[in-house]
C-alpha cells in the first residue's frame, strides 16, 4: 500500500493555530505550543499507521481521536486522511456538535 497522506483543513488548521496562540500569549513564550505540536505529530504517526484507531462518531465518515483536552476530528479517504477539526474539549460541547453538522 502506498503511504498515507495526512491533510489538513483550512479550518482544522486555523482551530490549531487559535490553540496555540492562545497558549502563547497566556504563557508569554511558545514552550507549551511546541510541546502540543509534538504530541499532534506523534498522534498522527500513530493515525497514519493504524487509520481506525480513532472512535467513530455519529456523524458519516468521521472519526476522532483524542489528545489531551483536544480532539482531533478526521475522515478517512485512502490513501488519504483528512483532519476536519482541532477541537478543545473544554470548550462548549454545542459548538462542536454544531460544527460538526458543517463538515
Amino acid at each position: 500500500m502506498d503511504e498515507i497522506e495526512i491533510l489538513w483543513t483550512f479550518t482544522a488548521k486555523a482551530q490549531r493555530d487559535e490553540v496555540f496562540q492562545y497558549w502563547n500569549e497566556r504563557n508569554e513564550n511558545t514552550n507549551y505550543s511546541r510541546k502540543l505540536n509534538l504530541a499532534i505529530r506523534e498522534r498522527l504517526e500513530i493515525l497514519r499507521s493504524n487509520p481506525e484507531v480513532g472512535k467513530p462518531t455519529s456523524f458519516p465518515y468521521s472519526r476522532v481521536l483524542i489528545l489531551r483536552h483536544y480532539s482531533i476530528i478526521y475522515k478517512i479517504n485512502l490513501p488519504k486522511i483528512f483532519i476536519t477539526g482541532f477541537w478543545d474539549n473544554r470548550k462548549d460541547p454545542a459548538k462542536l456538535l454544531r460544527f460538526l453538522k458543517k463538515i
